[in-house]
């Protein structure tokens, strides 16, 4: 029978390693020498059931009972269990928000390794670039190889109805989800596909981001004004712009509602560089990413300041398919107001035939599982 005082190490000599026997020892040690304490959260065996045991024998116990007495022997901090039990109780609350919230930024990294590689890339390419008419050839091929990768394997991601962008110019008009990586997959899978570039308006902060300077130059991402995106077009370039701008990033939802206001600049630049405008949608992208843009201060907030500030959640693995309508011919005797009101038509009767309102994410998620793709 052990007493209080008893030398354990010495005890523990007759035995080769913590076997069951050793730690129920330790154990009975440790009860006797400071009592039953009286627990007042659930402890980590009876929180992850307590099935698994240190090794058969007479009496067995569970593994992290015994992790638990030994970190408290090494630590020297009384009553390490519930502390544990604490923080793992902590954990199993919050992992959910952790993960909705942790996921988007696995997109910000993927944009920071892109433009970490355009650095090495420039810098392994400096003599090169006097003597070629356009050295990021080969790196815009790696990222698009990147990104559509990136797209197959964690949204399945596809595109229908590539063969409705022209040969020349044209202007790609989308709606906007919370965040445009849809428009990320697009344009990469029609460089791989088409070896065509599409450039992109983008709003005004994309271009005060730290790092993304180089990113926006080698891909041909502009802020306007008009008159770029006229020479854009008259270049013989594609060029994508979703209408609803940030606005309809942040304050649209699972409706899948058009916030474009009465805006048409879009369709006075297909007018005046005489290309056909060709719209888009891609299919649940406001289940891979959602935004708390229901909250009122926040729509307030933004329209004072004009910045993102409303938090961005999601990162689901959700299915994504994006659909290009048939394009609508330049008519030069057709107004902006016009152009604009037959090209928000078009994206709803895109919305309207390729998703079922209101989005689902439990849905979204389960289309991966569809072996036939839709029909275009």
């Amino acid at each position: 029978m052990l007493r209080p005082n008893q030398n354990v190490s010495g005890t523990l000599r007759y035995c080769s390693g913590y076997s069951g026997c050793q730690a129920w020892i330790l154990l009975l040690l440790w009860q006797h020498q400071r009592g039953w304490r009286r627990r007042i959260a659930p402890t980590w065996q009876e929180m992850t059931g307590g099935n698994e045991s240190c090794t058969a024998g007479p009496t067995s116990m569970s593994y992290l009972t015994c992790l638990t007495y030994i970190l408290e022997e090494w630590t020297g901090v009384e009553d390490i269990g519930d502390y544990l039990s604490y923080a793992f109780y902590i954990l199993w609350v919050l992992f959910p928000l952790v993960v909705v919230f942790v996921l988007p930024g696995v997109i910000v990294v993927l944009f920071y390794v892109s433009i970490l590689w355009l650095h090495i890339y420039k810098r392994k390419n400096e003599i090169k670039e006097a003597y070629s008419h356009d050295v990021w050839i080969a790196a815009r091929e790696m990222l698009a190889t990147i990104w559509d990768g990136h797209g197959r394997i964690w949204h399945g991601y596809e595109l229908h109805g590539v063969e409705n962008i022209p040969q020349g110019p044209g202007l790609v008009v989308f709606y906007h989800g919370a965040t445009p990586v849809d428009y990320i997959y697009f344009t990469a899978r029609l460089h791989i596909m088409k070896k065509r570039r599409c450039s992109v308006v983008a709003d005004h902060f994309v271009f005060r981001v730290p790092g993304f300077r180089i990113l926006l130059d080698v891909f041909g991402v502009i802020h306007g004004p008009k008159e770029a995106c006229v020479r854009t077009l008259e270049e013989g370039h594609l060029l994508a712009i979703a209408p609803g701008g940030l606005r309809e990033a942040l304050f649209s939802d699972e409706t899948y509602n058009i916030l474009w206001s009465d805006r048409k600049g879009f369709a006075q630049v297909a007018i005046d560089a005489k290309v056909p405008i060709i719209p888009m949608f891609t299919q649940n992208v406001r289940e891979g990413f959602r935004t708390l843009g229901g909250i009122k201060i926040l729509r307030s907030l933004y329209e004072r300041i004009r910045l993102p500030i409303v938090p961005l959640y999601g990162g689901f693995p959700v299915k994504l398919r994006t659909f290009i309508g048939e394009p609508i011919p330049y008519e030069p005797n057709m107004t902006a107001e016009e152009l604009a009101t037959k090209t928000k038509a078009a994206v709803q009767a895109l919305i309207d035939k390729h998703q079922k309102i209101p989005g689902n994410i439990f849905r979204a998620l389960m289309e991966r599982f569809q072996t036939q793709k839709k029909e275009d």
